[in-house]
């Protein structure tokens, strides 16, 4: 199973992503690890990317997916799968389950001032809102809204995939 955790810039997709990672004895993967550089020099700038931007990111992304399920290897993917056509372009079977975190913008926004060291210019997070298509109930996504305890969300998380692989 491949279990990608999405959201906006800041909502905590690695964290969660590394935890659930280490939780469940699974691999984990960092879609920013994917970003062509043209992508990080664009975000470093303040320039939202585009969807042509994302294509290339897309397309490693799903490779990693594939590669992954031939191997009969359970990773996590903290990713951002924004919009509903690149959660399309992931979904590569039933065997990838994605996990919405949810959080207000004034929530995410302080937490993504306490970040350090990453490529994201905090300008972006309008964007970021303006671009999230929210899951429907069709996507059979499970939907975690952010609160402060990352080992309460960690479990809520762990149940529903075990619900969500039945």
């Amino acid at each position: 199973m491949i279990a990608v955790v999405f959201g906006v810039a800041g909502v905590g997709k690695t964290t969660i992503g590394k935890l659930l990672a280490k939780e469940l004895g699974w691999q984990f993967y960092e879609a920013d690890d994917f970003h062509p550089p043209a992508n990080i020099d664009k975000m470093k700038q303040g320039e939202p990317l585009t969807d042509e931007d994302r294509q290339p990111w897309l397309e490693r992304l799903r490779e990693r997916i594939e590669r992954s399920l031939a191997a009969n290897e359970n990773a996590v993917l903290a990713c951002s799968a924004l919009k509903k056509k690149y959660r399309d372009r992931l979904r590569v079977n039933r065997d990838v389950k994605f996990v919405f975190l949810r959080g207000d913008r004034a929530r995410i926004a302080a937490q993504l001032k306490r970040r350090g060291g990453h490529f994201f210019d905090p300008k972006l997070l309008d964007s970021q809102f303006a671009d999230l298509e929210e899951p429907k109930p069709e996507e059979k996504a499970i939907t975690v809204e952010l609160g402060d305890d990352a080992g309460q969300l960690i479990a809520k998380i762990k149940a529903s995939l075990r619900e969500a692989s039945r």
